[in-house]
């Protein structure tokens, strides 16, 4: 047995050991490698309802950075209406680009990395995907760190002598012993639930839903009771009036907007997998609801806390380390419970299943997605190191909410290709393919670099100014204040333009084309890449005329 063993694991050391089996029936190049992640999603994947959808909601809206979220708004002068309305207008500015963008994983079940080929072009593409991939990078690093310290809360309700471990780390190392044996815990923790494959992660969302606003709510409503009401916030003025005010109340919705900007550019990842397309349009009413209501916990929350404890706590797990005692301790191991659940879900749904896409998309050969989340959690987990990013690093906090600036662009030429541009009829076996009809120039659709250049350029000098606030760069950082909006509306606005004035014909079609059309043995055959072919009905794919200009007809 150790012998085979030791066979088996000298053979990896070469890169033939590593190569994924390829797929009999795909799309792809013959001499290029693809899989069953990358390819479209087949039938038997296709699994997520409306329901599963509102978990997938909860899941990722429910975490300790939703509970925060309106703590800076208010940090910074403003009130807990103007809170609430920067709350309720940054979701609201998110749901657009998560609906359009929504819809072609829902329409064609393909995932982020494949559906920027229609409009980037097919190596472009890539280098959206490898923004988006850094930033899953970052945010899973962060996101693992903070489940730690929810860790942290239910061992030391259990074992209160756990926070007394000696330190044995130099201060320059960034975390304490106690601090990275908890970091330990929850990664090892975590790092199952990763290897989880999506399509069977839908009663996963439904119980971290159930837990996380059971707990949440029972957190208000104790603190509530022990202040005898919710607190003085609802009296508290501005500090801040005039001009000063207004770019305010601009910037803090959108650094609301901005921690979306990640999933609005890459919700096709995970819409691919519902049953009917149309479910995705309930996206417009659960994100925003969900992630509202639980800012809302986090004002009452810290508002009761001030009369209990003289100050704003606005960190849930902040608020369970003081308390102690028997009934105390208790509730701290399930507030501790529910921000476990609550990182791991969001870390999943988030950061993982994204991060693993675009390896996937970029390394097809030797990378699926249980591959791509071990990878993942690998390097945000450990070579990252976290704590030194927490600890160390303010302005690398400001920078990673600033690539919302980058994101933003991505996102909309997205939306405007696949709606504007295309209106909704693309060539899904050509996204696979890099001498179809989306190669445009050598494989890059200059429409889409110009838009995204001109939209990002009077960003830059604000994301300059985020780093270093020391740095004077005039009016040129106003722009910044509503990063996203601009982002977003002049690359929509610019990109369906430019493809208005000097379209791209050959990527233009009067239907979807889900399949090829082969002939086998004699027979007129249909495929869609993930199935034995079969045989041709007319309006498989549309219509008869649709067919006549399919993938294989236009590369001959």
């Amino acid at each position: 047995m150790s012998s085979d063993l030791r066979q088996r694991l000298w053979a990896k050391r070469k890169p033939s050991a590593w190569v994924i089996p390829r797929q009999k029936s795909t799309f792809a190049d013959p001499d290029k490698w693809s899989n069953v992640d990358c390819d479209v999603t087949p039938v038997e994947r296709r699994t997520w309802t409306t329901w599963a959808l509102l978990g997938f909601w909860f899941s990722d809206a429910l975490n300790a950075q939703g509970w925060e979220g309106a703590a800076s708004i208010i940090a910074v002068g403003l009130t807990w209406r103007e809170a609430f309305y920067c709350l309720i207008l940054g979701y609201c500015t998110d749901v657009i680009p998560m609906v359009l963008n929504g819809a072609i994983g829902a329409d064609l079940h393909i995932n982020f990395a494949t559906a920027a080929r229609s409009s980037f072009g097919f190596y472009l593409a890539r280098f959206a995907v490898v923004v988006r991939m850094i930033t899953a990078l970052f945010w899973h690093a962060i996101q693992t760190y903070t489940g730690s310290t929810a860790l942290t809360q239910m061992i030391r309700a259990i074992w209160p002598s756990y926070l007394n471990i000696p330190n044995h780390l130099p201060l320059s190392a960034g975390v304490t012993s106690q601090q990275l044996l908890s970091h330990f815990l929850f990664w090892s923790i975590q790092f199952p639930f990763l290897l989880i494959p999506p399509h069977k992660l839908q009663w996963f969302f439904v119980f971290k839903s159930v837990l996380v606003t059971t707990v949440a709510t029972a957190t208000v409503i104790a603190v509530c009771v022990q202040a005898k009401g919710a607190g003085d916030i609802w009296d508290q003025k501005p500090t801040v009036s005039g001009s000063t005010r207004s770019w305010l109340i601009l910037s803090s919705m959108s650094s609301i907007t901005g921690g979306w900007a990640t999933m609005g550019t890459n919700i096709p990842d995970f819409t691919r997998y519902l049953k009917n397309s149309k479910t995705v349009y309930w996206q417009a009413l659960f994100m925003p609801l969900i992630a509202s209501m639980l800012g809302i916990f986090g004002i009452i929350a810290a508002s009761a806390s001030k009369t209990l404890y003289g100050e704003y706590i606005w960190d849930p797990l902040s608020l369970a380390a003081r308390w102690d005692g028997p009934s105390g301790r208790a509730g701290a191991f399930f507030v501790g419970l529910c921000w476990c659940v609550a990182q791991i879900g969001t870390n999943v749904s988030a950061n993982v299943i994204s991060c693993s896409n675009d390896m996937t998309s970029l390394f097809p050969k030797y990378i699926n997605l249980r591959r791509g989340a071990i990878i993942t959690t690998i390097i945000g987990g450990w070579v990252m190191v976290p704590w030194k990013i927490i600890y160390s690093a303010a302005s690398l906090l400001a920078f990673m909410s600033a690539l919302a600036i980058f994101l933003a662009p991505i996102a909309a030429i997205l939306a405007a290709d696949y709606w504007v541009v295309k209106k909704k009829h693309i060539d899904i076996p050509s996204l696979y393919r890099r001498h179809g009809r989306y190669r445009y120039q050598a494989g890059v659709n200059w429409r889409a670099a110009v838009a995204f250049l001109v939209s990002v350029g009077p960003n830059l000098p604000g994301l300059a100014r985020s780093v270093n606030p020391d740095l004077n760069v005039g009016t040129g950082g106003y722009i910044y204040n509503f990063n996203y909006i601009w982002g977003f509306s002049t690359a929509f606005i610019l990109y369906s333009g430019f493809s208005y004035v000097w379209p791209a014909k050959e990527t233009l079609i009067v239907a979807t084309i889900h399949g090829d059309t082969e002939f086998v043995d004699g027979m007129e055959v249909y495929s869609e890449g993930f199935d034995t072919p079969v045989e041709l009905v007319e309006g498989k794919s549309g219509t008869k005329e649709a067919m006549a200009t399919s993938s294989r007809a236009y590369e001959a």
